[in-house]
């Protein structure tokens, strides 16, 4: 298989923030030639986010660089005539667009599906929303924090002390953005059909569709799913535990690891308490078992009980900080962080978690300077510099 699956096709991203450009963040990261399509003198609203003033000032904000390694850069102004002209033409020679406006924002540019698929009849168009492009609430603003909530997911996450709790990034506008990208893919595959394809994301039903288990609790058992904090509330014990330095979690989901957890620990005895035997009594009786438990982990550091129980076969990890998970040496080989030189730095940036036939897919080039490549690319569609030069005049680019 080929590092660059997608290489030959052009996608246009006409996001922002998040959700659309973590989408083609992915596809990118496949070979792609990912055209950004940014508001004159703006851009993206990411270029102004992260805990980084400096480079916000300088409209390269740390969460615009994390997700737009790889992509170019073309500034347009799409409420006028002579924007609209040049998206037309870029459609005309893509593949896919890529957008996050609300509902109904690109038929008021006259910029809607129907509108591009005349200037490509084969073009792939993903629209990706809060909502969906239809329903009660699809003219609703998509925010990751809004959709968190409306989707049940702050419902059940935390204890019963703190739940609603929200997760701890922005969990629905990734995984919108992850879905978006693989409805593209899946469209892309799809081409030898030799039409195009209208893609509709709804973050809200993206979510949703990925708490499967507990959602199917609810539909088939009628069990309302409930907070349950570190606990796995299909199996105990599985979750956080207390150690004498710190917490561990662990998973011991069958008998046989059960079992050899109780070796471990110095109490093969608590295998047989009628409490304990089996996996029914031991949910029935999760407070129980986590006091016998952490009364014996407490004789030791986390890093200890790891190696031991590991060795045994009793899935167990430490539960490390976003610095510490970085730093492992797990991650030294295998491609996930990248090297790209940002002005006089090099800065790490996160590639998209998988590799092809031993390989991480990878970019090459750092995320684009708002407008950095206009030029290019309308030279690329045949315009002249004085014509380019026209353009800007008039505030088209």
């Amino acid at each position: 298989m080929t590092q660059a699956p997608l290489k030959g096709i052009r996608i246009l991203d006409l996001t922002n923030v998040l959700a659309g450009p973590f989408c083609c963040h992915q596809l990118a990261h496949m070979g792609a030639d990912v055209i950004k399509v940014e508001t004159p003198g703006t851009g993206d609203l990411a270029r102004q986010l992260g805990a980084d003033p400096a480079r916000n000032a300088d409209l390269m904000g740390v969460s615009f660089l994390a997700q737009n390694p790889g992509k170019r850069s073309i500034t347009l102004n799409l409420k006028s005539a002579s924007g609209k002209r040049i998206l037309k033409e870029l459609v005309q020679k893509a593949d896919v667009l890529v957008e996050n406006f609300r509902p109904g924002v690109m038929a008021r540019l006259n910029l809607d599906y129907d509108t591009l698929a005349r200037e490509n009849p084969r073009l792939v168009y993903c629209a990706i929303s809060g909502f969906g492009q239809d329903g009660p609430l699809a003219k609703l603003p998509a925010y990751d924090q809004i959709v968190q909530g409306m989707s049940g997911v702050m419902s059940i996450t935390g204890d019963a002390n703190t739940a609603p709790y929200r997760v701890g990034y922005p969990m629905a506008d990734t995984i919108g953005g992850m879905t978006a990208a693989f409805a593209v893919a899946a469209a892309l595959a799809n081409k030898a059909e030799d039409r195009g394809t209208f893609i509709d994301v709804s973050m809200l039903e993206a979510v949703i569709a990925t708490m499967g288990w507990v959602v199917s609790n609810h539909l088939i058992a009628s069990k309302t799913p409930t907070p349950n904090g570190n606990d796995n509330f299909t199996s105990s014990p599985s979750g956080t535990f207390k150690t004498a330095d710190g917490v561990m979690n662990i998973a011991a989901n069958k008998q046989e690891q059960f079992e050899a957890l109780c070796e471990i620990i110095g109490n093969p005895a608590l295998a047989q308490d009628p409490r304990f035997v089996d996996r029914k009594s031991r949910l029935a009786n999760r407070s129980a078992l986590t006091a016998e438990l952490e009364a014996a982990l407490a004789t030791a550091p986390t890093h200890e009980w790891v190696e031991r129980l590991t060795v045994q076969g009793v899935p167990t990890g430490p539960v490390w900080s976003v610095p510490e998970a970085l730093a492992h040496p797990q991650l030294a080989d295998r491609g996930l962080l990248q090297t790209h030189r940002i002005g006089e730095q090099d800065l790490q940036l996160v590639g998209i978690g998988a590799k092809l036939d031993g390989v991480a897919p990878s970019v090459g080039s750092p995320p684009p300077a708002l407008g950095a490549h206009t030029n290019d690319i309308l030279s690329e569609l045949g315009y002249d510099k004085a014509q380019i030069s026209g353009l800007k005049k008039e505030g088209a680019i």
